[in-house]
């Protein structure tokens, strides 16, 4: 495991969307930043939310509709409710789950919470996910790369310039056995009048500014080249809460600058 001490003076990724989806697993810089950024763009805690809600649905999909029973869940960020091992074993107990994230508080809480059923398997790997190769080598020992597996990258990509985030999921996919799906949830710049672009982008400033790890949004046709490829899954790319809703919800279902996709390697 890493050595790297848990910074509390410097806001941290984790720790915040850990807040704004309710968590306690944060400390006070982060709850003070991400009370500015929801200030300035209150719709952000949908957007955490509309997040866990896309896992939910592309899991209960591929468990349920594509007959998945392995995921790699990388970037897990701090374990909160419905993980991806919750979500796939408590629909298949023997369904095999790959967590991976470098962050050392995310690391320390995952040895306690991120746990399987006596059927399943569920494993932490402390890597940086730009070391394809060490992901890869520690993915295989729990999972069969050689069968489909589900790649999930919720809010992760967003963390790097565009360039080197397709670069790195084209690398992964590649990487996988034909039958294997991709899904990615991150940031874009879609779905906001001039005023709340204005706040939007004001955030992200701040963000920028007071946030240990950058991020960068999107447009939709860059986030949509992620997919390029792949065989989409109905409904293809589209604002997070657009992805499959409960047919109660549709009706009260609202655009977000978040965006979903789900994708099939052929």
């Amino acid at each position: 495991m890493t050595d790297s001490p848990i910074d509390t003076t410097v806001a941290h990724t984790a720790r915040v969307w850990n807040y704004w989806l309710g968590g306690k697993d944060n400390y006070p810089v982060d709850r003070e930043i991400g009370d500015e950024i929801k200030e300035l763009a209150p719709q952000v805690v949908d957007v955490a939310r509309g997040d866990r809600t896309f896992l939910r649905r592309a899991v209960t999909h591929l468990v349920q509709e594509e007959g998945i029973h392995q995921f790699l869940d990388i970037g897990t960020g701090l374990p909160t409710a419905d993980n991806t091992h919750e979500l796939a074993q408590a629909l298949v107990p023997d369904a095999r789950v790959v967590y991976v994230d470098n962050d050392p508080l995310v690391l320390t809480h995952a040895r306690a919470l991120l746990t399987g059923t006596e059927s399943g398997r569920t494993r932490f790997v402390d890597a940086d996910l730009r070391d394809i190769a060490k992901v890869l080598e520690a993915a295989a020992q729990t999972l069969d790369l050689d069968r489909p597996v589900a790649l999930t990258l919720m809010g992760t990509m967003g963390h790097f310039e565009f360039d080197q985030a397709l670069e790195l999921v084209r690398a992964y996919t590649d990487a996988l056995a034909p039958g294997s799906f991709l899904a990615v949830c991150d940031g874009v710049l879609a779905h906001m009048d001039a005023e709340v672009s204005e706040r939007t982008m004001e955030g992200m400033r701040l963000w920028q500014e007071k946030v240990a790890q950058p991020y960068h949004m999107r447009t939709v046709a860059e986030f949509g080249r992620f997919f390029e490829g792949l065989e989409p899954v109905e409904p293809g790319v589209v604002s997070v809460y657009r992805w499959r809703p409960e047919p109660a919800e549709v009706d009260t279902v609202r655009d977000l600058p978040q965006y979903a996709g789900l994708a099939k390697k052929v």
